[in-house]
């Protein structure tokens, strides 16, 4: 199974639409994922995921003003067509007008920097098969892993040639998203995050 322990498979052996799947969505007051005709509830976080979500989410609005690109929160659903996926990423942002799903106009297709804050039992996936399907969006220039576990902070950048280099950051170090120019303190993001 492609998921983590933090993502509960709901269907087994039924494979839905993604039209089944919005339809879930609409009536649901859980989030879920959809996957190749399959849906997955999915998990709630620690307090150390929910306040590095806001932390980053926080310091990235506020470096990018009022330009071309916007912040969103884990409410925004993200979908990668070819794919398959529907996810909703813990920190999305579109640059320049929002590219809407043709079957969901609640749904953007045209990411430029997605976040994902992992968490142990997310992390192999997060690093892994999913960052694999996101990289199918050929709108997404920067893809983000938060550690709720230590500060750390990696950054993986699509380049001009089309190949994917990382950067990893620690504390007192700085952030450096291209895809939106801006810069984040490593420690501001972690300011506060965990219990002393």
């Amino acid at each position: 199974m492609r998921y983590s322990e933090g993502v509960k498979r709901l269907a087994v052996q039924h494979k839905y639409s993604f039209s089944d799947y919005l339809v879930l969505e609409e009536s649901s007051n859980v989030r879920h994922e959809f996957f190749e005709g399959e849906i997955y509830a999915m998990a709630g976080g620690t307090p150390e995921h929910a306040a590095l979500c806001l932390a980053f989410g926080s310091e990235l609005r506020t470096r990018l003003h009022a330009g071309r690109c916007r912040a969103f929160s884990a409410d925004l659903r993200v979908r990668v067509v070819s794919a398959g996926l529907a996810t909703y990423p813990d920190v999305t942002v579109v640059c320049g007008p929002l590219e809407r799903d043709p079957e969901s106009p609640t749904t953007v297709t045209n990411p430029t920097l997605i976040v994902e804050v992992s968490s142990p039992g997310t992390e192999d996936y997060d690093r892994g098969d999913k960052f694999e399907l996101y990289k199918q969006m050929p709108t997404l220039r920067e893809y983000v892993l938060v550690s709720s576990r230590d500060a750390q902070i990696e950054v993986r950048r699509r380049t001009e040639s089309g190949r994917w280099e990382v950067e990893v950051n620690g504390p007192g170090e700085t952030v450096r998203l291209s895809s939106v120019d801006c810069e984040i303190p490593v420690d501001d993001v972690y300011r506060g995050v965990f219990e002393r």
